[in-house]
């Protein structure tokens, strides 16, 4: 089922957390809410099931308006950060009790209790109580809960943030599973810009109580917007690197020790003050004899695993990173050279943030 927001505006008081919201997520898809903590994401998430109100605009599930009917009238599922599971209830209860409320026959609610249990590989689980649970399980169960309702809609708030980073990663392609398995439309709101980038069909990106940016994990990270959503998408953070753009012709960006051409930039005013946008793993590394864009000296070297990021302070104390194979061999203070792939470069309106398309 499609859900529609149609100028969207949310306001506490005098406080406007929320501006002219116009987003349609396609029905079936995996659509996240990311970005910072005060963004409104959450907000927003509350507004579509129904537990904050809305203080203009429209909400449609389909083409039915919904903002007037109670979250139990608008056939959603909700699982939160908290998992908010009834601790003197097994798992059984736990997984049965919406359906109990709706007074769904006995038998019908235990075939679809074992039948979400086998799902989510928790039929051992069903005699235990939440304390008796690791995390992981916790969740399972969590989202079992609202799996076993069949909504046309499920919400979910941060579900993941309070796990471990291994179990993280393993719950990641657990929803995106679930999400496939169902076949219903999915709203999740993260902070956390993998977690958007793997498991996502389309990704808004929020600031300010504003959509930065709506589009497929590809679009966010390979055409950012904005200065905004090129620095919050993407780890490691793209470089962000103030100068001029000078030329019409020959699109150059100049700042104290770079100068480079820009082959892919479209048409522009001459001469105004950018933001060149590059990322980590559009730099190279070259020795003293190469042609290189900039010349500076190693201040850092992180380790990553496979990877090693390199930090490069050239004129005017200016630092840019670059990604390079773990094997490469470097060490802080040596003299080196970086090439750019002008072509994957970015350039942004300093005044405006916003992308001269390239």
């Amino acid at each position: 089922m499609d859900v529609k927001l149609e100028g969207i505006n949310k306001s506490f008081g005098q406080v406007q957390v929320l501006k002219d919201i116009n987003l349609v997520f396609p029905s079936r898809k995996f659509i996240t809410l990311l970005g910072p903590s005060g963004c409104g994401k959450t907000t927003l998430l509350r507004m579509i099931a129904g537990l904050e109100p809305v203080t203009s605009g429209g909400i449609r599930f389909g083409e039915r308006v919904v903002n007037e009917l109670a979250p139990r009238d608008r056939n959603i599922a909700m699982v939160f950060q908290s998992y908010a599971l009834y601790p003197q209830m097994t798992v059984r209860r736990n997984l049965g009790y919406g359906l109990r409320v709706r007074k769904t026959p006995k038998a019908e609610m235990d075939a679809a209790v074992e039948r979400v249990a086998a799902i989510l590989e928790i039929s051992h689980l069903l005699d235990r109580k939440p304390a008796q649970l690791s995390g992981g399980q916790r969740q399972r169960v969590a989202l079992g809960r609202a799996m076993v309702r069949q909504p046309d809609i499920f919400l979910m708030d941060e579900p993941l943030s309070n796990l471990d980073a291994k179990l993280r990663v393993t719950m990641r392609a657990e929803l995106r599973r679930f999400h496939l398995d169902l076949g219903a439309t999915t709203i999740y709101v993260t902070h956390d810009q993998l977690e958007a980038m793997t498991m996502s069909d389309m990704i808004a990106v929020m600031h300010g109580g504003i959509v930065q940016q709506f589009g497929t994990p590809a679009e966010v990270y390979g055409q950012p917007a904005n200065l905004f959503v090129a620095g919050f998408i993407g780890s490691p953070p793209m470089n962000l690197l103030a100068g001029e753009l000078r030329g019409d012709d020959k699109p150059t960006f100049a700042s104290p020790g770079l100068t480079v051409q820009l082959p892919n930039l479209v048409a522009h005013p001459p001469s105004r003050d950018v933001m060149l946008g590059i990322r980590p793993q559009d730099l190279d590394l070259v020795g003293d004899h190469e042609p290189a864009d900039l010349r500076g000296r190693v201040w850092v070297v992180e380790l990553l695993g496979s990877e090693k990021l390199v930090e490069v302070e050239y004129a005017e104390r200016k630092r840019v990173t670059v990604q390079v194979r773990a094997e490469t061999s470097v060490n802080v203070d040596d003299t080196v050279g970086v090439r750019l792939n002008a072509r994957r470069a970015h350039v942004f309106d300093i005044k405006s943030g916003a992308t001269l398309r390239s």
